[in-house]
């Protein structure tokens, strides 16, 4: 598919919500060929587009030399070449309907899970694999859909397509070079750099980022997922979950057929549902309740009652929203965090759940706990 087509498609997704399907996918692509110009486009017109050979080539480049890193270098890479070619068809099927939600939600559902699980389960106790798996079916989906959003950006503001290929292009590899580099000597020049029990106190290399990548090599890569969502573990229940997804979006379709005169239900969209709990931090369940209240059932008594309020406000209310979260975070972090001052009240002081702590494993016995 043509880039210019790719951005046409994700344009039409701006100002609806959409519910996103195959055959929504297939319509939006027959629309990019035929569907009546825009300003924008007819405008851009005035440059010189991107050949398509341009992306065949650097594609094909790229695959080449990390088929040679999965064959020759085997031992270190651990993932065989036929995993690579799982990855960036994953990567690929994904990187369209993931465009168009990011498009309509300003929201992108990731495949870090999704890659780690289904390698752990195909090549159990690699956990370099598991990574190098992650990395080209998550991250090439994910920079392709970032990729995408600049040159939508750059649509707008009438760049001219050549040049932003080449600046992103010149500036990845510039980039891709000079972070290699940096970590190769930091590796080599700072002793036990990443292990916080050999660092001295206060010492700004523990890592706490690249440790998010190191565990999940371990637990979905040495572990397996099959020792924890398995048979061999306590949350295999948790695998039903994903039929749940898949039918979600069938039942909004059968409630908008049953009740078509209630036009908030295709309003439903379960990838930003069910995705936005990702964005949100790890916290009490009161935090969690909190967001629930606010963003769903706020929002459905003002779509139900004040229609038209909420179809002109509704992008500002969200955006007031995010900006006195972030208002608050830096207010209470100078004001409180930086004399390391808190403020305890009962909306984050515990659980409130007596058996919260209490052990999931079978046949301990804990005071106050029950026994499994």
């Amino acid at each position: 598919m043509g880039n210019k087509h790719l951005l046409i498609m994700l344009k039409s997704s701006d100002h609806k919500a959409i519910c996103v399907s195959c055959r929504e996918i297939y319509e939006r692509f027959r629309a990019s060929y035929k569907e009546k110009e825009d300003v924008h486009t007819r405008l851009m017109r005035r440059y010189k587009d991107i050949p398509s050979w341009w992306f065949y080539i650097l594609l094909a480049l790229t695959i080449f030399v990390s088929l040679i890193l999965c064959i020759f270098l085997n031992n270190q890479v651990q993932m065989p070449w036929w995993g690579l070619l799982f990855a960036s068809a994953l990567a690929f099927g994904f990187t369209l309907p993931i465009s168009i939600i990011t498009a309509t939600t300003n929201q992108t559902p990731g495949l870090n899970i999704i890659t780690e699980y289904l390698m752990g389960i195909i090549l159990p106790g690699r956990p370099i694999a598991n990574v190098c798996f992650k990395v080209y079916g998550y991250m090439s989906m994910a920079q392709a859909v970032s990729f995408l959003s600049d040159f939508k950006l750059g649509h707008y503001m009438k760049i001219p397509p050549r040049s932003m290929f080449l600046v992103q292009f010149i500036g990845t590899v510039i980039a891709g070079t000079i972070n290699v580099a940096v970590a190769w000597w930091l590796l080599h020049s700072i002793n036990n750099i990443c292990q916080d029990d050999l660092l001295p106190p206060n010492s700004p290399w523990t890592c706490p980022g690249d440790r998010v990548f190191f565990d999940a090599s371990v637990i979905w890569g040495l572990v397996g997922p099959k020792r924890i969502f398995g048979s061999q573990g306590n949350y295999s229940g948790m695998n039903w979950f994903f039929l749940g997804g898949a039918v979600g979006p069938f039942i909004v379709w059968l409630l908008h057929k049953a009740f078509p005169k209630q036009s908030w239900i295709p309003l439903i969209n379960l990838p930003v549902l069910l995705g936005a709990t990702g964005a949100m931090p790890p916290a009490t369940p009161l935090n969690y309740n909190a967001w629930v209240i606010v963003g769903t059932i706020f929002n459905f008594f003002i779509f139900r009652y004040r229609k038209k309020w909420w179809q002109r406000y509704n992008y500002i209310l969200s955006a007031a929203l995010d900006a006195g979260v972030a208002f608050m975070a830096v207010a209470l972090y100078f004001t409180l965090g930086m004399e390391n001052k808190g403020i305890t009240w009962w909306g984050n002081d515990g659980e409130h759940c007596d058996l919260a702590t209490c052990p999931t494993a079978k046949g301990i016995q804990v005071d106050g706990c029950p026994l499994r």
